[in-house]
């Protein structure tokens, strides 16, 4: 199983980083989830095919509209599948 966690810097909370995060990927069937960190930053786990998590995160570089990115870091990690879809942490 494919997984990466990522962890967004810039101006991404109070911009529906989040919301817009779980909608694109469960567009592109990515199973994990997303949530704010204490430090003003975002982190996200994606499962699922490596060609589309790489897509995924393409998106996490730009974001959405009122968004602004600094840096996207990404560790890929291996282990079972363990999500069946992609939610809000809080």
């Amino acid at each position: 199983m494919n997984k990466a966690r990522i962890i967004i810097a810039g101006r991404v909370q109070g911009v529906f980083f989040r919301d817009n995060t779980r909608r694109e990927a469960m567009l592109r069937g990515l199973n994990g989830w997303v949530k704010n960190r204490q430090d003003g930053q975002v982190e996200a786990l994606f499962e699922g095919n490596k060609e589309i998590i790489e897509d995924m995160i393409k998106w996490c570089h730009q974001g959405p509209t009122f968004s602004r990115v600094d840096n996207v870091a990404v560790v890929w990690e291996t282990g079972n599948k363990k999500y069946s879809s992609f939610s809000i942490r809080r």
